[in-house]
């Protein structure tokens, strides 16, 4: 996936574009927006029959190309058309030389999911591939599946949509070879008397396969007549139908019920004609029946199912579960239906992982006499709709109790189909109730049957939609509306405010040392502190204000109203929430958070400029000791030149403006020069000359310390080869200062070893601060060993104001102690700071490490410091840091110097 694309972004698009399901443009659309979210360079979408693939859509190198065939056999694709996703991260032609696709299309890496029907029948595949390796994130295989499971649905839809209408030829080719061979077919012959009774006087055979009876029941109305068989309600259409033709001396046709011995209901088809005497009276009825029950039940139920689809396939959303209940209900004669989704409860997200007893319907349509229900959830084992999960398909004939709220009292009857998703796992349910017992009739069955695929599909579409949704709106790991969602409620809170004439304030919480606990404990444990913090900061809120995560440590609150007063004591209703302790196993925490805020109209006037004075009035909070800090425009003066001199320094970076200043190192006992340190400075042409301590920490807090870092290392080392050449060489060593970022890199060693290449080792000492070391000390242990080994000497800067141990620094490759300038300015004056430095230089001593003292800016400090064993000093005492030239001018023959203590 791009860089510059989220995840929540990603699914937002492809939600979007799978929004026209049915256009005629639906896979090139497809593909081409998942080559863009997906960074692919070829993607292609195809249907698979018989051993062979016909791609419906393919985009390559930033257009679609013509669709092709080709045989599976020796493809990636093969495996995949087995219903088996499958990655080659690299070396796909290698693996698959025969593959002439792979070749003309030079991939490197191939990704492919395969299309599946709803019944889970294998359709298809989609395949992603690149010119380069790749490795797919779990975000971008969640992106694949739900395209695969859209595409999948809609190709299934198409093809459902050629079946039938190849059904509707077949069926009109049938009725054409029906009428030819129906006098052949096996059936009923007779001839009757043109009686109430239908008096059969002569009966074929085949009335016994036709009716249960036998032609000799049959016959003469010995057992039963005929007319007695034919259903009630449709024995005076008959009869009508037949009279009126005899009138009109032209054969009839009738298609009528019949009862059979055995109790069932089929559909019989009868053609004949009248038999009249010689003075025009009706001597008899001669034709034939036949059973048509299979014919008759098909029409019925394609009728059916086309008057539903003109009815319902236009409307979307809710109002298409309205319509197909509302449908169903009038089609099926029945007196109340509705459509359930199943919701799983727990991390499970398919209800065939879930027993019964965990799910719930969640009503997503319903009616009952011709009235709509609202929406409710009930659990599913207290409904008769538990069967469902297990047997897919139910109808209860007589004494059935649905157990629903809203639903008819007296029922007697009901006919239920479980829905299924393109995994073949139940996702919900249609259900029909009677308040009249059913007849043994597959007519409903049927109809059921073949709109439930439709019904599933839609109810997958939808919570595929919501899926995505709570993938681009919701934080995953708190549950809170992440950025995107908050943004836009952001503006639309500030657009409320302006139309209510009321006040709003935006606050931004920010997590203080949130990284360190990340660094030591985990990110798990992190993720755990985030989440049982937001649903504390959730309970404390007031019922108008909202909450969202922004990003890893990162909260927004929204304080619609916000008069002076309220907000106060909102403040302090958060920052004393997020103090409390939170218990995590054994772990125990203590939070602490800085808050910047905003205001609308009286800061900003625009949702924009909210959100930016706030995120600057958290910056400024988060220097404070309080930790909160309100907007002034003061502070966007600031920013400014914050940002300038950033702009500013990459410039002199870039253009090699800046310089190396080089303070001396004296040994304590001899009063001789042993080293410098070397030290970065700055001046721009308009403002002079740049505090150290003002742009070093811009650019660590702006991403540019490691080139300044490697531009110093650089420089010294070249510095250091032009005295060599010119005669002048440092008794020791050159001292050089490593940043915290630089000293992250595992691979230190060599590419210090790479800026100095013409400068020996032994002549750098690397300066590292205490406290920077110690924020992953068994990393910076390898580290110092490695630089040790290279030849470089080191030295622990600002020592006595981390937290190191001695256990840890007898396992760094340290060489060398500074002791920190704030002990040694106060070290006359407080026998607190007298002590700390006695005792480091005791501990280095017993180490076998050297001391040097920062910051020696009097005789009698440098005498104590000596007194004490302190072996070297740098200071103001001794020097100012000086340009090179200077450096070596002033300290040329300093190695003749007489002793300070002389």
């Amino acid at each position: 996936m791009p860089t510059w694309i989220t995840a929540e972004e990603a699914f937002r698009q492809l939600a979007e574009g799978l929004g026209d399901s049915g256009a005629a443009d639906f896979f090139d659309t497809l593909v081409e927006r998942l080559a863009r979210l997906l960074w692919a360079d070829h993607v292609l979408i195809a249907r698979v029959r018989a051993g062979e693939a016909r791609t419906l859509a393919v985009w390559s190198r930033g257009q679609h190309r013509d669709n092709v065939r080709y045989p599976l056999a020796g493809t990636p694709c093969e495996q995949v058309a087995g219903r088996t996703s499958c990655l080659y991260a690299s070396d796909v032609q290698s693996r698959f030389p025969h593959d002439a696709l792979l070749r003309e299309l030079v991939a490197e890496s191939y990704l492919g999911m395969p299309l599946c029907a709803p019944d889970g029948a294998p359709l298809g595949l989609i395949a992603v591939l690149a010119d380069r390796p790749m490795a797919p994130s779990d975000q971008e295989r969640e992106l694949l599946q739900i395209a695969a499971t859209q595409a999948g649905a809609e190709l299934s839809r198409r093809e459902a949509e050629r079946a039938l209408q190849a059904s509707e030829r077949h069926a009109r080719e049938s009725e054409r070879r029906l009428d030819t061979l129906l006098n052949h077919l096996p059936g009923m012959a007779y001839r009757c008397l043109n009686d109430a009774n239908w008096s059969m006087l002569l009966v074929s055979q085949g009335a016994e396969a036709l009716t249960g009876h036998t032609a000799e029941a049959l016959t003469h109305n010995r057992h039963v007549s005929y007319a007695e068989l034919i259903h009630p309600d449709d024995r005076q259409g008959v009869d009508d139908t037949v009279q009126k033709a005899i009138a009109r001396n032209e054969p009839f046709q009738v298609v009528y019920r019949l009862r059979t011995a055995e109790g069932q209901l089929r559909w019989m088809w009868e053609q004949g004609q009248a038999v009249f005497d010689d003075e025009g009276r009706v001597k008899c009825l001669e034709g034939f029946i036949t059973d048509v029950t299979e014919r008759q039940e098909a029409q019925r139920v394609q009728q059916a199912v086309m008057q539903v689809a003109s009815t319902v396939t236009s409307r979307i959303g809710d109002d298409y579960f309205h319509q197909l209940v509302e449908t169903l209900i009038q089609l099926l004669e029945a007196d109340a239906g509705f459509i359930a989704m199943l919701e799983t409860g727990g991390d499970t997200t398919t209800a065939t992982s879930q027993r019964a007893d965990d799910l719930r319907l969640s009503l997503v349509s319903a009616q009952t006499d011709r009235e709509r229900l609202e929406r409710y959830d009930l659990p599913l084992s207290d409904t008769p709709c538990a069967r469902l999960i297990d047997e897919q398909e139910i109808m209860i004939h007589d004494d059935a109790d649905p157990g629903l709220p809203g639903f008819p009292a007296a029922t007697r009857a009901w006919i239920g189909r479980r829905l299924d998703n393109a995994r073949s796992e139940p996702i919900g349910v249609l259900v029909l109730v009677y308040r009249q017992p059913l007849e043994a009739d597959a007519f409903a069955t049927s109809v059921l049957r073949i709109l439930s695929t439709g019904a599933a599909a839609e109810l997958e579409r939808r919570s595929d939609q919501r899926r995505m949704h709570q993938l681009a709106y919701t934080d995953g790991t708190t549950g809170l509306p992440n950025r995107i969602r908050f943004m836009e409620d952001l503006s639309h809170q500030r657009r409320a405010a302006e139309r209510e004439q009321t006040p709003l304030a935006l606050l931004l919480l920010d997590i203080r040392r949130f990284k360190e606990i990340n660094d030591i404990h985990g990110h798990q444990v992190g993720d755990r502190l985030l989440a049982a913090l937001a649903e504390r900061l959730q309970h404390a809120l007031a019922p108008h204000e909202r909450l969202a995560r922004l990003s890893n440590d990162e909260f927004a609150l929204l304080v619609p109203r916000a008069a002076e007063k309220g907000l106060a004591e909102c403040l302090e209703r958060i920052r004393r929430t997020a103090s409390q302790p939170i218990t995590l196993g054994h772990r125990r925490f203590t939070l602490a958070v800085s808050i910047g805020t905003a205001h609308y109209p009286s800061d900003a006037m625009t949702s924009e400029e909210l959100f930016k004075f706030a995120s600057i009035a958290l910056y400024h909070a988060k220097q404070r000791d309080e930790g909160i800090c309100s907007f002034d425009a003061t502070m966007t003066r600031d920013l400014a030149r914050r940002q300038q001199m950033t702009e500013r320094l990459q410039l002199a970076l870039a253009e090699d403006r800046l310089s190396l200043h080089y303070q001396p190192k004296v040994d304590l006992a001899s009063g001789r020069l042993m080293g410098a340190e070397a030290l970065c400075r700055w001046h721009d042409e308009e403002w002079g000359w740049v505090s150290p301590g003002e742009f070093i920490p811009l650019a660590e807090e702006r991403g540019l310390i490691r080139p300044l870092g490697d531009w110093v290392l650089a420089e010294a080392a070249r510095q250091l080869d032009d005295w060599r050449r010119n005669g002048r060489i440092l008794p020791e060593r050159l001292s050089v200062n490593v940043s915290a970022q630089q000293f992250t890199d595992p691979d230190l060693a060599r590419r210090i070893a790479e800026l100095t290449r013409h400068t020996p080792a032994s002549s750098i000492d690397l300066e590292l601060t205490e406290s920077d070391v110690m924020r992953d000390a068994e990393q910076a242990i390898d580290i110092t060993h490695s630089l040790h080994r290279a030849g470089y000497t080191l030295s622990i800067d600002d020592f006595g104001t981390g937290y190191s141990s001695l256990a840890y620094l007898r396992r760094f490759a340290a060489d060398t102690l500074k002791i920190d300038i704030s002990f040694v300015r106060r070290m006359l004056d407080g026998p607190h700071d007298h002590a700390i430095v006695e005792t480091i230089i005791a501990m280095a001593r017993s180490l076998g490490l050297r001391t040097v003292a920062e910051g020696v800016e009097t005789r009698e400090q440098a005498l104590e410091l000596a007194r004490l064993g302190c072996d070297q000093a740098q200071g103001y005492y001794f020097g100012h840091p000086l340009p090179a030239e200077e450096f070596a001018a002033a300290w040329g023959e300093a190695m003749a110097a007489e002793s300070i203590t002389g």
